[in-house]
């Protein structure tokens, strides 16, 4: 039978999770927006994505890997063994796309889904999972810890989610789709905690391994897939704009790194 601390620390970590989940929904004026209004604004969003990822890679995940690790040999080789992972990945799925199952139930939606877009879907998935095994780390030691850990993470959540929205529009999915599947990707934010809160220093110590794996596929996604589609838009206008945006993702993600250092000391 649980006692009264373990129920406390489940219910905070999952209320901790599920706001996580919610701010996955930060891209809901997608739903608003005119066609044509959307198809000019989701070049900018897929800059954002760019600059929210490639900075979250290289100023949180790989350096907080780095500080558990305590090699830097040994951090680079799991990030590129996520980069080699996600390009795997998205070999079999270019494939899968070039080779589909004759289906009458495959709607023309399906049909037309970019892999990129499935590839985000899957760095998003594994990125909230790994916030899900922080969050509950976190309330294990100590409830305000795990507070200022979970704001950290909402805050860092809300640029990332907007640009995944775009991103994931861009790829072919409708608005409706993109919210609603980046919600569901937001989902293993509970997976991640209620993995740690089962196997706790177990499933703590799995982030050595899985934060610079989550770096890698974050690089590998921003380089291959998302920066070949700013080319795609070469104006002066669009030059400047995707510019400032893609410098402001990777701003913003270091502000977090600051924020997180005066919340956490």
């Amino acid at each position: 039978m649980m006692t009264i601390p373990v129920l406390n620390v489940l219910a905070e970590t999952l209320a901790a999770s599920m706001a996580v989940s919610t701010v996955s929904l930060s891209g809901v004026f997608a739903l608003w927006l005119k066609a044509e209004t959307l198809q000019r604004v989701v070049p900018y969003l897929v800059a954002l994505a760019v600059g929210v990822l490639l900075g979250d890679a290289f100023i949180h995940l790989i350096p907080d890997a780095v500080n558990r690790q305590g090699s830097v040999s040994s951090v680079s080789l799991l990030t590129l063994s996520g980069i080699f992972s996600f390009f795997v990945l998205e070999k079999f799925l270019r494939w899968r796309h070039e080779h589909p199952v004759p289906s009458d139930e495959q709607t023309p939606e399906a049909k037309g889904i970019r892999p990129l877009a499935k590839m985000n879907l899957l760095g998003d998935a594994i990125h909230n999972f790994v916030d899900g095994i922080l969050i509950a780390g976190s309330f294990l030691v100590d409830p305000v810890l795990g507070f200022t850990t979970t704001l950290a993470i909402v805050v860092h959540e809300i640029p990332q989610e907007i640009g995944d929205v775009g991103a994931l529009v861009y790829g072919g999915y409708t608005p409706k789709q993109a919210l609603r599947y980046n919600f569901y990707c937001s989902l293993t934010v509970i997976v991640g905690a209620l993995f740690t809160l089962w196997l706790g220093s177990i499933a703590e110590a799995s982030l050595v391994f899985l934060l610079p794996i989550a770096a890698g596929g974050f690089i590998y996604i921003a380089a291959t897939d998302f920066i070949p589609v700013l080319h795609e838009h070469s104006s002066l206008s669009h030059f400047i704009g995707q510019s400032l945006i893609f410098a402001a993702g990777v701003a913003f993600m270091q502000l977090i790194v600051i924020f997180e250092h005066f919340l956490l000391a």
